[in-house]
């Protein structure tokens, strides 16, 4: 029997299988509201055979937004909106999650196909907040430094969101701690250069992440999963890595998290990142290993034999697939076939089975 379409459960969440949509920003909301594309683009991977569906980064508050365009989940209003996507993604075998988020530094933005760089506030952006006034980039906005104030204000942007995620029908949260937006800006040596007691030492540039996660692990149900997407490493000298990963995962583990989404990079804007077919499923293996958590690896998994492969040496629990999913909306079926595994097709597409 195929391992990657053995059924996964988490608290009292049943993932049919064990591939999932990794989050994907589409820069198409308004005011933070999903709209008919997300229905579409979404919900064909839950009729495609995904066993959960990452809905992209969602932003806790409105200065949080990569984009004018991100989706989030600051009001109730948004809240609201997100019954009908997640009803849908149920009723169709995926288990919805969303990735809760701050852009922090790399907030303001132009979405990708409008324009590159930061957008000034004449033009609709908004001022930038980081650990630090550093800017990540000289093409981005000039940040302010986070009060401690601020910083306990996000926190419980955080929790809100999470606490309203749940109400919206998602069945997970996914804090994303990854790529250089804000949580993991404070986690890394090359853009957290702070002197207070949230910078310099590994306790304190964990200080605030650990305490986004223990608050969310107290707002949402107990049953309700909770994962973390990390950068496992900067890949740049100096930085975040492997060795900060596994003890941070391990507090992160002590407060109540189910899983590491395993990912890389963002720190910088030039690292030297050796892409290959599979080059982040190391980092999964090993706090798997090492901590005793469940992990999701990514990066560049496109073949139902290489996710099978992963899944089997238990090197992970789940393979999150991206752009192969936007290439393929029908990966998982295909999948099925290939490692000749059982999964329910959509009864209206029972005649092509």
């Amino acid at each position: 029997m195929s391992s990657l379409f053995n059924p996964l459960q988490i608290r009292n969440v049943k993932f049919p299988n064990r591939i999932g949509v990794s989050p994907m920003c589409q820069y198409s909301a308004k005011e933070g509201i999903p709209g008919d594309w997300h229905l579409v683009h979404l919900g064909t991977r839950a009729v495609g055979g995904a066993g959960l569906i990452i809905v992209e980064a969602a932003s806790v508050s409105p200065e949080g937004r990569i984009s004018p365009e991100d989706l989030g989940l600051w009001n109730d209003t948004q809240m609201e909106s997100f019954l009908r996507l997640t009803s849908f993604l149920g009723e169709h075998g995926s288990v919805p999650g969303i990735q809760l988020a701050h852009a922090g530094k790399k907030a303001s933005t132009w979405s990708a196909w409008k324009g590159k760089g930061w957008i000034p506030a004449e033009k609709g952006g908004w001022q930038v907040v980081g650990p630090d006034n550093i800017p990540f980039d000289p093409s981005l906005g000039q940040p302010v430094q986070m009060s401690e104030q601020q910083i306990f204000q996000v926190t419980e942007a955080f929790a809100f969101a999470a606490e309203r995620a749940e109400k919206a029908g998602f069945r997970f949260v996914e804090l994303h701690m990854a790529h250089g937006y804000l949580l993991h800006s404070f986690l890394s040596p090359l853009m957290n250069s702070r002197k207070d007691d949230f910078g310099g030492t590994f306790q304190n540039r964990m200080r605030f992440p650990l305490h986004v996660a223990k608050k969310i692990r107290e707002k949402v149900s107990f049953n309700l999963p909770v994962f973390v997407r990390i950068s496992c490493t900067d890949w740049a000298e100096g930085g975040w890595d492997m060795k900060q990963s596994i003890e941070f995962c391990g507090q992160l583990k002590e407060l109540g998290v189910d899983l590491i989404d395993c990912s890389s990079g963002g720190a910088m804007p030039a690292a030297n990142i050796p892409v290959a077919p599979g080059y982040q499923v190391e980092f999964a293996e090993a706090i798997k290993k090492e901590v005793g958590i469940k992990t999701a690896a990514v990066g560049l998994i496109t073949g139902a034999m290489q996710a099978e492969e992963i899944i089997q040496k238990g090197q992970a629990d789940l393979i999150l697939l991206g752009r192969e999913m936007l290439r393929n909306p029908y990966w998982p079926l295909q999948a099925a076939r290939e490692l000749n595994a059982t999964i329910d097709w959509p009864v209206q597409y029972l005649r092509a089975k």
